[in-house]
Order: C-alpha cells, then sequence, then structure tokens
C-alpha cells in the first residue's frame, strides 16, 4: 500500500505481500472492491491512470487488460509489494513512492485510483490534494476503503490500530466527503460495496471526486 513516514512501518506491508494475493484473501476482502472500481472506470474511460497503494498489483494488472488505458501506474510504498507487481506484468509503470509525495507530473493523469489503502495514510487530506495536484481538470479520483458508521467507531478503531503500532484511520462516509471537499475535489457518488463477512457491519466505500 502507498504509504508515507510516521504511518505504519514499510516491514509490516512486505510481509503481508507474502499473503495478500491467497484466493481466500483475494475473493473474501479485494475482489469486490476491485470489480466496483473497474465499473466505475468503464464509465470514465481515462487513457491514463494512476493506481496509488497498488499493492501486489492485481487490479492495475486487471485495469491494463480490460481497459483500453494508454499509460497506467502502479505506486507502491513498499518493495516487498512492488516485486510481486513487477513479476505479474512488465508494461506497466510500477513505482516506489508514498502518497504524500507523488513522483507524479501536475495535471497528467485522467483518474487516480486506491483501493484498501488510504486509511493507512497518515495525512490524508494531503493525499488527496496530491491527486488533484496530479489529475487533470475534470479528471476522476476514486477511493475504496471502510467507512465506520460514526466517529465514536473511527475514534476507537484509530486509538486500538495506534497502540497496536500499525495507526490507521477509517473515515465515517461524511469525513470522507469533507475530507475530498476540502481538497478541491467534487463527490460525485459514495456507493457501499457489499462483501463478507466483515463487510456487513464495516462495509466499504467507493468515493468517486471529480477535479472541477
Amino acid at each position: 500500500m502507498a504509504m508515507a513516514s510516521g504511518g505504519p512501518a514499510r516491514w509490516f506491508f512486505d510481509g503481508w505481500s507474502r499473503f495478500y494475493d491467497q484466493p481466500i484473501v483475494q475473493w473474501l476482502t479485494y475482489r469486490p472492491v476491485h470489480d466496483a472500481v473497474l465499473d466505475a472506470l468503464r464509465t470514465i474511460r481515462p487513457h491514463r491512470l494512476l493506481d496509488v497503494g497498488c499493492g501486489t498489483g492485481l487490479l492495475t494488472t486487471r485495469m491494463v487488460r480490460e481497459l483500453d488505458t494508454a499509460t497506467t501506474v502502479g505506486c507502491d510504498f513498499s518493495a516487498g509489494m512492488l516485486a510481486q507487481a513487477r513479476a505479474r506484468l512488465e508494461r506497466v509503470y510500477w513505482v516506489q513512492a508514498d502518497a504524500l509525495r507523488l513522483p507524479i507530473r501536475d495535471c497528467s493523469v485522467d483518474a487516480v485510483v486506491s483501493t484498501e489503502a488510504f486509511h493507512w495514510f497518515p495525512d490524508q487530506k494531503r493525499a488527496l490534494e496530491e491527486f488533484f495536484r496530479v489529475l487533470v481538470p475534470g479528471g476522476h479520483a476514486l477511493v475504496a476503503i471502510v467507512n465506520t458508521p460514526n466517529e465514536v467507531t473511527r475514534s476507537v478503531f484509530r486509538l486500538g490500530s495506534s497502540a497496536l503500532g500499525q495507526p490507521f484511520d477509517w473515515p465515517t462516509r461524511a469525513g470522507m466527503r469533507a475530507l475530498f471537499e476540502s481538497a478541491g475535489l467534487r463527490v460525485e457518488a459514495q456507493r457501499r460495496i457489499y462483501r463478507v463477512p466483515a463487510g456487513m457491519l464495516l462495509p466499504a466505500i467507493l468515493t468517486s471526486a471529480r477535479r472541477p
């Protein structure tokens, strides 16, 4: 997952990369989210795509194979994740970097995607400002993560994860909207993604926004 200093340690993601592609993990956790993002991208039809927090490249690879993209970049904080991504598909620009300092030119991509990674970013507003910066006017930002039902639940998870040494933050749906708008992005939709079993209580939400 694309990260930055101040968040979870890089070794955590390098280790997780060994289990990330297990079929049961993908089926229960990531596949429904990837399907929802691809559905949205088929409507948008971007030519230049950036996947922030690409992990082992499963979604990035599907985007290349299922969409008519001219350029696709996969960005992640973890060398372990990217090593598996590079082995999966060569015709992607795989970049090791964090979400708060994207090595991408201003106004150079049509869509930025981030799935199940945004909660690890230590400065979520800054990450969205980076998304805004690299997007062309009219470009889209698609972020899918768990949205907690209220601020109390959000605080419990944030404090618990910090105590364990791997801090993350799952905003509420309203909190996500506020973050996007504070970065200058105009939210167009927030779609609930159904998955089992945990997704019934803590659903993933795909927030779709556009740079004016």
